[in-house]
């Protein structure tokens, strides 16, 4: 018997009662989201941009905010400070007014200059040229285009359109809440964050494959019930399963934001969302939206 037990292992909850209006409110966040993205915009790192980043060490302990305050006068364009490790480690990046080679190079020894007066050991310095930037974005947009196209097939295959489709209206879903959430809160968007969104695709289609499943399964056993009770019948069987896998997700996300330091804090972040949104679209989103794509049970595939 488990020491200790979060959710029933039997449930009778009716899902699909509030089926119209969780679409609902989904559509809404949706096309927020997706207004968000387009009007206020994404905040892009260097990664996409184009900048300078310089890491260095200070010997001693330094004040993160006289610092910001003494690189901000040097205008440069947008500078950010991240401290890691034991806090002595700081990353500035620059997101230069003129992106080109010999401006980066310009601005990073202009930085130096700035710090020749402190106890600095000069560990990296880099830049991004604006179309090495551009380039990422076109890299980064095509990789979740193919992922979503891969998903689509594999779902069609392995059960049917109807769940195909379902599938990939959850994971655009999640995928578009994600953009939003990241345009509203304009936390930095990078290459980590498009890792981010790829593994959160990941882990709703894991969630919204368990529960079709089931419903498959359900759909062979009950052939006489109507569509809303084989889904309310099948996510109640898939609730303890669901919730406690998002559970534990999230407990190791909250230790790696906590401890992991700033340098993958847009990473864990956009994680922590999309495990949120995943387990709620695939109980919300992907499974109602079969209602209104059912067809008959003795179409449905075994996908052995």
């Amino acid at each position: 018997m488990p020491i200790l037990r979060i959710i029933k292992s039997e449930t009778n909850i009716n899902f699909m009662r509030i089926k119209k209006l969780t679409l609902f409110i989904s559509s809404i966040l949706f096309f927020l989201s997706l207004s968000l993205v387009f009007i206020k915009g994404l905040n892009l790192g260097i990664d996409f941009t184009g900048g300078s980043l310089i890491e260095v060490r200070f010997k001693e302990n330094i004040d993160l905010n006289n610092l910001r305050m003494k690189m901000n006068k040097l205008d440069l364009g947008e500078i950010q400070l991240q401290t890691i490790g034991n806090g002595n480690d700081i990353v500035i990046k620059v997101q230069d007014k003129k992106n080109n080679e010999n401006t980066q190079s310009e601005t990073i020894q202009i930085i130096k200059n700035n710090l020749s007066d402190k106890s600095v050991e000069y560990r990296r310095a880099e830049f991004v040229g604006p179309k090495v930037g551009g380039e990422l974005v076109n890299a980064g947009i095509i990789a979740v285009i193919f992922s979503l196209i891969g998903i689509l097939i594999y779902i069609w295959i392995r059960f049917q359109w109807n769940f195909a489709i379902g599938a990939i209206i959850a994971l655009v879903h999640d995928v578009i809440l994600t953009l939003g959430f990241f345009s509203v809160l304009q936390l930095e968007f990078n290459l980590a964050t498009v890792a981010a969104v790829l593994t959160i695709a990941g882990y709703s289609i894991n969630d919204t494959v368990v529960i079709y499943d089931r419903i498959r399964d359900t759909m062979r056993k009950y052939k006489q019930i109507t569509f809303d009770k084989v889904i309310n019948i099948s996510l109640n069987g898939t609730l303890s399963r669901t919730l406690t896998t998002s559970l534990t997700t999230l407990l190791a996300l909250i230790a790696l934001y906590t401890f992991g330091g700033i340098v993958i804090s847009s990473f864990i972040i956009a994680l922590i969302w999309g495990v949120l949104i995943g387990t709620y679209s695939s109980v919300y989103v992907a499974s109602p939206i079969l209602t209104y794509l059912k067809q008959d049970n003795r179409q449905i595939k075994d996908g052995n």
